[in-house]
């Protein structure tokens, strides 16, 4: 009768116990608010969250500047901390395989000798009954199979692979932030550049300006305040250069860092901002749920919690474990691997093959608990996370549609301050005005034109976030073009 119970349970093996995992409701939007009357919405579809991350893409090759092409090669190859999340993703890759070995049976052999010394009583003997020593050669080959009743096997396997994935999708949102960061750092250099170039133009004029002012005063034809105030603007663009200067080294530094380099090592020659930047095309906010790598680590965390619930439920049940051992056992190595000296076993040696918990203290109950909080955890973690990345897409969007606005803005200003200081340069030696309109419309200019290069440098870094915050995976053939914005 016994064969045929456990042939019965053999046949259970691999059944799950892990309830059905719904995938949670979401509010998603039909469209990103922040969309612009003129912007294509695109048509409706329905959500379908990523089971694995996306290709990320050489998306930065949009902006076809080849130093930053260079430096994201170079720090998606180098950076550290890529490389911590590729070792993690291995670890969970290995942890499948250690998962997967337990549907196998394990064979293990064994070789060497025991001393015993038994008791008299041991062997039904008087209490005293001196027993000598003896030892025992043994060479034997074991082994030992749970058969997988009840899914607890299998439903780890599965929530390895599911955690496993879930390292992949984070590898590939790890990935990406150092891509962005890198290019926002960049591009906040390229800021810097730019102002930088704006302020030392502005000393250079305004210490030819106080040359003038100086000849004036020689001459006696102003007063001291108007050379006072000269050499006042001439100290204070300075002390400016002096300031974005630190902020460029600070940037530089922190480049450096994310290329795997040490920031001594390091330099970046000055340049330009892109005068033309690429139009990221936002799509549908369901689409978004297949292409953010976060939201796919979220959905297979949340996947490994709901396998992890079948394990915690096959704890009520039986468990089958299947041993033997097989070779050979003699008194006298030279006669140990003789046929007559053969041994085995089917079956523990110790205890039975079939086992149940019959009580535990609530602790089979407690851990089933646990597994359903976890689960709830990450289901609000998931949700969580998309409620975020449509929170990151909408603000990028705002941001750069009234960046936008204040670059046009900006441009008209900066026409207007540049005249105005030459008709009151004009004016002043003319002697038609006081020095003091001269000084206000120069710090005017400055402050329209280092306005104009930080909207552009936040044009350029806003851009970067929002292809961050759509997960990526656009490159120059994929038909997204460039244009000046």
């Amino acid at each position: 009768m016994r064969t045929p119970a456990l042939l019965a349970l053999a046949a259970l093996a691999g059944c799950s116990l892990a309830p059905q995992l719904e995938q949670p409701a979401l509010d998603v939007p039909a469209h990103y608010k922040a969309l612009g009357p003129d912007e294509p919405r695109g048509e409706w579809k329905t959500a379908e969250p990523a089971a694995e991350a996306l290709p990320r893409g050489e998306w930065w090759r949009l902006f076809r500047d080849l130093q930053l092409d260079a430096l994201e090669l170079e720090a998606s190859a180098a950076n550290q901390t890529v490389k911590i999340a590729a070792a993690r993703l291995a670890q969970s890759r290995a942890v499948v395989g250690v998962a997967r070995a337990e549907l196998f049976p394990r064979f293990d052999a064994g070789f060497g000798p025991s001393r015993i010394k038994q008791s008299g009583v041991s062997l039904g003997l008087p209490q005293g009954t001196d027993i000598p020593p003896y030892t025992v050669w043994r060479g034997q080959i074991t082994a030992a199979w749970e058969v997988d009743l009840f899914g607890r096997i299998s439903d780890g396997v599965a929530a390895a692979r599911s955690d496993a994935d879930a390292a992949a999708a984070l590898y590939g949102a790890t990935l990406l932030a150092v891509q962005a960061d890198v290019a926002q750092a960049y591009f906040g250099i390229r800021q810097a550049d730019d102002e930088l170039k704006v302020l030392r133009a502005t000393v250079t004029a305004r210490v030819e300006t106080l040359r003038l002012v100086q000849s004036r005063f020689d001459a006696g034809e102003i007063s001291e305040l108007d050379l006072a105030q000269a050499k006042t603007e001439v100290g204070l663009a300075q002390t400016q250069v002096y300031g974005v200067e630190r902020t460029r080294a600070q940037l530089e530094n922190g480049l450096a860092v994310l290329l795997g380099r040490a920031p001594a090592s390091f330099s970046l020659a000055p340049a330009t901002l892109p005068t033309a930047l690429p139009a990221i095309p936002p799509g549908l906010p369901s689409a978004l749920l297949e292409r953010r790598p976060d939201v796919a680590a979220a959905s297979r965390t949340m996947a490994a919690s709901n396998a992890r619930i079948g394990v915690a439920k096959a704890a009520f049940f039986p468990v089958l474990r299947i041993t033997g051992l097989a070779g050979y056992e003699s008194n006298d190595l030279s006669e140990l691997f003789q046929w007559s000296s053969r041994v085995w076993a089917l079956g523990p040696i110790a205890g039975t093959i079939l086992t149940m918990p019959i009580f535990d203290g609530g602790r089979n109950q407690a851990n089933l608990d646990r597994s359903y909080a976890v689960l709830e955890e990450s289901v609000g973690v998931y949700r969580q996370t998309v409620l975020g990345a449509f929170a990151e897409v909408e603000d990028n969007l705002v941001a750069l549609r009234t960046l936008a606005g204040q670059a046009e803005a900006t441009r008209a200003s900066l026409q207007s301050a540049t005249r105005a200081l030459k008709v009151a340069e004009s004016r002043y030696r003319a002697g038609a005005t006081s020095y003091l309109q001269v000084v206000d419309s120069q710090r005017t200019l400055l402050v329209v034109e280092r306005l104009d290069a930080q909207i552009r440098g936040a044009r350029a870094a806003s851009t970067v976030a929002l292809i961050r915050a759509l997960g990526g995976g656009w490159e120059p053939s994929a038909g997204v073009s460039g244009g000046a914005q």
